[in-house]
């Protein structure tokens, strides 16, 4: 009826119908408000623009402190040397630095609000086992080396942030924390963000990780995993003398073949993998031992839960068809047990988070578009606690992650660094006044 009123040449219903038209334009322009404007209001301050700028002619630094941290071996557990070069390296930025009990490297940008914290972190760690030749060879704007994208690219990003902010003297709303953690891959099991978490839990508000390369992806959904070792002993004995007697690595073998042919499905997305497999002491000798390290992952939790009832079934089937086999058991029988490494919570992040505006506005700033992921990261411990958590690349372009032909292209780098810091300072604010 309120059309039909409209349509009448009378001035007072033309009035409220123009009231009536020009309502919806602006309820339809008001929800991109928020997504446009930490981006904008960010980059209208002088100092942030100055450590914006701060990037492109100070890349070959960035790339230099890239190799020379690569090249400091950090195997799991085996951090302490790569982190005390971060801590040095922070601290001559300017920032209050420390080494926790944990392992973990902390860098303190403090902000007008010291009960407020935002942490930036990357992970000190790599996959690579002691005597790995780390070394850097640099071709251009090109670094081949293990490690050198996960997470060299990371770690230089956390330093260029800090070199960045105190050349332009940019104070925080926020406190930040430039954390360099222990603990991200492999039995690390998270270890050194799950003590930044229970450290800081009453004071953080927002976690950014940066691990590995690119723009292409933000990770807001956390995958839950479980690592799990497999052992099966025995009496051991001669291969010739004693044949006969069970064999634990017979029997972990028929355990793993059963593992394999488990079926998982395609949704909620699921994944296992046999990583690691150990035993005997040489070829003519029955073993005492033998193990395998196992990784599995999904969406879903009950069917992690279905898994790691599905491995430990296989074992004990391997081990008492090994057992049903044998002719020879007066020595001894075989023993199994399956203990878990490590387990890596789920969580994610709320559609309409903060975080994941500032992380919008960011990527509208450096012309990026980015599609959400879900992965298993140091964001899982913050998620699973109900804190704001994303992780991202730090620019640039990788490959071959986890393998000895890993590789790192520093090209376009410096979209990367900006879109990531802009998305700290979108959640840590930006105080007046300088801060030094």
């Amino acid at each position: 009826m309120s059309g039909n009123r409209c349509c009448k040449p009378t001035v007072k219903p033309a009035l409220v119908c123009v009231i009536l038209l020009a309502m919806p334009v602006r309820s339809a322009a008001s929800p991109r408000a928020p997504h446009q404007a930490p981006g904008s209001r960010l980059t209208d301050n002088a100092r942030v623009r100055a450590a914006l700028d701060w990037f492109t002619p100070n890349i070959s630094w960035v790339n230099d402190q890239q190799a020379r941290i690569t090249e400091i071996p950090a195997p799991p557990f085996q951090e302490a040397q790569r982190a005390a070069l971060v801590k040095d390296l922070l601290a001559e930025a300017g920032l209050s630095s420390q080494i926790d009990k944990a392992g973990n490297v902390i860098g303190e940008l403090r902000g007008a609000n010291e009960k407020e914290i935002v942490v930036v972190a990357a992970h000190l760690d790599t996959v690579f086992p002691p005597g790995t030749d780390v070394k850097v060879h640099r071709n251009g704007s090109r670094m081949d080396a293990p490690g050198i994208s996960d997470n060299g690219s990371g770690l230089a990003a956390l330093l260029a942030f800090a070199r960045a902010l105190q050349f332009a003297h940019v104070k925080p709303q926020r406190t930040i924390l430039f954390v360099g953690d222990v603990g991200e891959e492999g039995e690390g099991n998270l270890r050194g963000m799950r003590a930044i978490v229970d450290a800081y839990r009453g004071k953080l508000k927002a976690v950014v990780v940066l691990d590995g390369s690119g723009t292409d992806h933000v990770t807001t959904k956390a995958l839950a995993s479980r690592r799990l070792e497999a052992l099966i002993t025995g009496p051991g004995g001669h291969s010739w003398s004693d044949f006969g007697m069970p064999n634990p690595i017979n029997a972990l073998v028929r355990g793993s073949v059963r593992f394999i042919n488990s079926k998982v499905p395609a949704t909620p997305r699921t994944s296992f993998n046999i990583g690691q497999i150990e035993g005997g002491t040489s070829v003519n000798s029955i073993p005492h031992e033998a193990r395998i390290k196992v990784d599995i992952r999904s969406e879903s939790e009950d069917e992690l839960a279905r898994l790691e009832s599905a491995l430990r079934e296989c074992i004990s089937a391997g081990v008492r068809d090994e057992m049903e086999s044998s002719r020879d058991r007066s020595k001894g029988e075989l023993e199994w047990k399956v203990e878990l490494l490590g387990s890596r919570p789920g969580g994610e992040l709320a559609a309409d988070s903060a975080l994941l505006s500032a992380l919008r506005a960011a990527d509208e700033y450096v012309g990026n578009q980015s599609r959400i992921e879900r992965s298993s990261t140091d964001a899982n411990i913050p998620l699973s606690e109900g804190i704001e958590a994303i992780a991202i690349g730090a620019g640039g372009s990788g490959g071959g992650a986890h393998s000895l032909q890993e590789w790192y292209d520093a090209a376009g780098r410096e979209a990367g660094l900006k879109r990531a810091l802009l998305t700290v300072l979108g959640v840590s604010g930006v105080a007046e006044g300088k801060s030094r």
